[in-house]
């Protein structure tokens, strides 16, 4: 049982179904493994995951093709039920349940898909309405909930087009409303931006960090995509071969990242491959007369503004060169790499080094130019 939670309902065998919580959990994955069996030898596509995902917060999960990605997302809402291990959403323990229990409780977990998965002879309208349909609504009551997310995803003038009338991202934001219709608490994004080119990616990501602020909706995005995550995560797992390796907060991860696959994941983003101009240096790790130091600089929130080098510069009568520098955006918090050759006295670059040390900053030394 999730920490925090108390057990209200109970069956006959002794197993609880349903929970009241007392904490910030909306999902909860305890112990829960996947295997495929088959002639040709068992898969074990998730091994004894532990995961908590808070209320209101975007999760993003990350990894290689066949890592385990899907299969946990999906083991979220049962479409591929567990090996071992419980999974519970919003306080209910969805492993327990029966089927008739399980098809209540999704319809407050929409999803949405890579390739949309419209169909296609319905029009927007009847597209969005189909899962209300199904439920048994009424053509008002359906009414009621279609026009305010045709008006939310922008596609009010669209209603009656066609999903091969639309264009990619138009697919997708139909596949948002339509996960949207049961009055969700919780959206499962399987690879939901793969399929679209970078400008309509960032209009579907502006509209879930969009949907996440209005409606404190729980968002679980399943990508590949490392720009789609420091854009809109709060916090990342890493998985690889079935396991989760690594996870926290989005940006503590990426500019701290402790497994050799998350190193490779977030290399390209947080630039930590060294420029050409530096890879073709002749560089030693020791200091010789005139040499000079390279030295790589990370800066984040605050101090990316900061007039950090200047300030060196003053103190401790070196020259500073910059010969590599960015900055980008994790989410809402700057962070910015320098590459800088310091030049001076031996001192003077030895205390230099100690006075980045000092400020607080990730500093790594490349090495020293002769």
């Amino acid at each position: 049982m999730p920490e925090g939670a108390k057990q209200v309902a109970t069956k006959p065998n002794g197993t609880y179904t349903a929970f009241r919580k007392d904490n910030n959990t909306m999902i909860e994955l305890v112990n829960v493994e996947k295997t495929y069996y088959s002639k040709a030898g068992d898969i074990h596509a998730l091994k004894t995951t532990n995961l908590s995902i808070n209320a209101g917060e975007i999760f993003g999960i990350i990894g290689l093709s066949g890592a385990g990605k899907s299969t946990l997302v999906r083991c979220i809402n049962m479409l591929e039920r567990p090996t071992a291990g419980k999974v519970y959403v919003d306080g209910q323990e969805l492993t327990s349940m029966n089927k008739t229990e399980l098809n209540k409780t999704r319809q407050g977990i929409g999803m949405i898909f890579q390739h949309f998965n419209l169909l296609a002879s319905r029009t927007v309208y009847d597209n969005i309405a189909f899962p209300l349909e199904i439920q048994g609504m009424s053509k008002a009551e359906i009414d009621k909930r279609v026009r305010p997310l045709l008006e939310l995803v922008q596609l009010e003038t669209r209603a009656n087009y066609y999903p091969s009338q639309l264009s990619g991202g138009q697919k997708q934001r139909v596949g948002i409303a339509r996960a949207l219709a049961s009055n969700p608490k919780v959206l499962l994004c399987d690879e939901a931006t793969s399929a679209l080119d970078p400008q309509t990616t960032k209009s579907i990501l502006d509209l879930l960090k969009d949907i996440n602020k209005k409606m404190q909706l729980t968002i679980v995005l399943i990508t590949h995509q490392m720009e789609v995550v420091t854009e809109i995560c709060d916090r990342v797992a890493v998985i690889d071969n079935g396991e989760i390796i690594e996870q926290g907060n989005m940006v503590e991860v990426f500019t701290n990242p402790q497994h050799e696959t998350t190193k490779e994941f977030t290399k390209s983003v947080m630039n930590a491959e060294l420029p050409e101009i530096i890879k073709n240096m002749h560089l030693t790790e020791s200091y010789v007369d005139n040499s000079k130091l390279i030295v790589r600089i990370s800066f984040l929130g605050d101090s990316a503004s900061e007039p950090i080098v200047s300030g060196m510069v003053k103190k401790f009568d070196v020259d500073v060169s910059i010969l590599f520098g960015n900055i980008a955006q994790l989410k809402d918090v700057p962070f910015g790499t320098l590459i800088i050759e310091i030049s001076g006295s031996h001192e003077g670059i030895d205390k230099a080094l100690e006075y980045l040390h000092s400020q607080n900053l990730k500093t790594e030394v490349i090495g020293y130019e002769s």
